[in-house]
């Protein structure tokens, strides 16, 4: 089973840029979205043969997720279910027979640090979420969960230590919900593997230079672990200024 998942930082966008051609290529059995910034609807998809389901963002333009499955999943879930969370888009949960699927696009914390109080309680929240799924049956998370958690996990960690996605706070969250159970899938694979992001600024020709932060992520519950053949990121897939990432996973 393939497993595929990408920020498309706008996804009419990204139309433009070559994404049929990588989404028709891959012929993934989900493939999840995140930054759509779009209403279901505001753009010609042809996904014969795949499920439909959008989390757009109240505000236009802005946020939102998406997942296309293969198969019909047995039920769906739109956000966290808590109202200060459920604005923006940013969660969507699909049940199959022995999984749960999740795709997130996690709150930035902006400059200066303005949002990272509202980071704080919203990581509380999705990852007690996800453990309440668990209950049920194993999870698989995956999405831009904007942290990069170690310091191999972007190029220039020393210069970035208080810049949103490298706070201490926000890794520390992210070694929270990987103690709760969660793998890293790509990081416990290729431990020491260095130089491989799936995000780099559109500034100061950083994608050029691999000046890059791994931010996009496949989480699995522990129990999943056995069963991953492969944890991919596409590095030379262009079209946004992240990358896609992918999950083999054993039926």
């Amino acid at each position: 089973m393939k497993l595929i998942s990408w920020n498309v930082n706008g996804l009419r966008a990204c139309l433009g840029k070559g994404f049929m051609d990588f989404f028709t290529q891959e012929q993934a059995d989900i493939f999840a979205l995140q930054e759509t910034k779009m209403q279901q609807g505001q753009a010609q998809l042809p996904l014969e043969g795949y499920y439909e389901y959008w989390n757009s963002a109240e505000k236009k333009g802005y946020s939102g997720t998406a997942v296309f499955t293969k198969k019909e999943p047995l039920s769906v879930r739109y956000g966290l279910g808590i109202e200060e969370h459920d604005h923006e888009g940013r969660v969507i949960s699909l049940e199959f027979e022995n999984f749960w699927f999740v795709t997130v696009y996690t709150p930035n914390s902006q400059r200066d640090l303005a949002r990272l109080e509202y980071r704080m309680t919203w990581e509380d929240a999705f990852r007690a979420y996800l453990k309440e799924l668990e209950k049920s049956k194993p999870v698989i998370v995956c999405g831009d969960m904007n942290v990069a958690h170690q310091e191999i996990d972007l190029k220039n960690p020393k210069t970035n230590t208080r810049n949103a996605g490298f706070t201490q706070e926000e890794r520390d969250k992210m070694t929270q919900l990987l103690d709760s159970g969660f793998c890293d899938t790509f990081r416990r694979l290729y431990p020491d593997v260095t130089g491989v992001y799936s995000w780099w600024s559109y500034m100061f020709n950083a994608r050029a230079n691999n000046a890059g932060w791994r931010i996009d992520y496949f989480l699995t519950s522990e129990q999943l672990m056995p069963r991953v053949r492969d944890s991919l990121i596409y590095t030379q897939v262009l079209g946004s200024d992240h990358c896609p990432v992918g999950l083999l996973l054993e039926d």
